[in-house]
């Protein structure tokens, strides 16, 4: 993901959940695609210095993805698809704690009415099955999931606590595309279901990973893992 044929701009307005307006550095105002599908509570700031990454297919109707923003003097991550590939690229390269020793690891693989986002095997031969969040919200010192309710999240979480409960390893992975947080929370106050399938998922032992990394203009880098408040 790198960045170098990134284009500048500042925000002006994000609408209509998928598509934002840009104004370029040389004045002219270009819609670009919003892949964040949540609320963004504490990551839209008008007139903040933004990042976009030019489209590869000509024949798409918005030219350009919103990448990042300057917010609290750091980057932030604003398109969640680049959350899967961070996962998949600090997995590969053994930078997890934890889960440091994974092999044949697959991206998006069928799990009975569910499709998870990473499967892999641990140097016992056990099944390692993974859901990838990412998180841009922040309250405080603390990023927090989710930014809206989240119905199919509660439900990746109840194939987790069923995968755990068949005797296979589960784990939620949280891309926290942001730096100027501390530690990893749930928004209760936003979905509680939500909450409340976490906790019970990690009582019976699904892992939790809240992963931090930092964006450049050039591409990010693992910061580690942040604790859970």
């Amino acid at each position: 993901m790198e960045s170098k044929t990134w284009i500048k701009g500042k925000l002006i307005r994000r609408y209509k959940r998928f598509l934002a307006d840009i104004e370029l550095e040389d004045g002219s105002v270009v819609v670009a695609h919003c892949t964040n599908t949540g609320s963004m509570k504490s990551l839209l700031e008008v007139g903040a210095p933004v990042l976009l990454s030019p489209a590869s297919d000509p024949k798409r109707k918005t030219k350009f993805t919103w990448e990042l923003i300057w917010i609290n003097q750091s980057w932030a991550g604003v398109n969640t698809a680049n959350a899967n590939k961070i996962a998949i690229s600090l997995l590969q390269s053994k930078q997890i704690k934890g889960l440091e020793d994974l092999q044949e690891i697959k991206a998006e693989v069928k799990n009975e009415d569910s499709r998870l986002d990473i499967f892999g095997k641990d140097k016992n031969g056990t099944e390692v099955w993974m859901e990838v969040k990412n998180v841009s919200m922040k309250e405080e010192e603390y990023a927090l999931f989710p930014d809206a309710i989240t119905t199919r999240g509660q439900k990746h979480l109840k194939r987790l606590t069923e995968i755990k409960k068949q005797g296979h390893r589960a784990a939620m992975i949280y891309i926290i595309q942001r730096n100027d947080v501390k530690y990893f929370g749930v928004a209760k106050h936003i979905d509680p279901v939500y909450a409340k399938l976490l906790e019970e998922a990690k009582k019976i032992g699904v892992e939790v990973y809240a992963v931090q990394i930092k964006w450049t203009k050039q591409s990010y880098s693992f910061e580690g893992l942040l604790s859970s408040q």
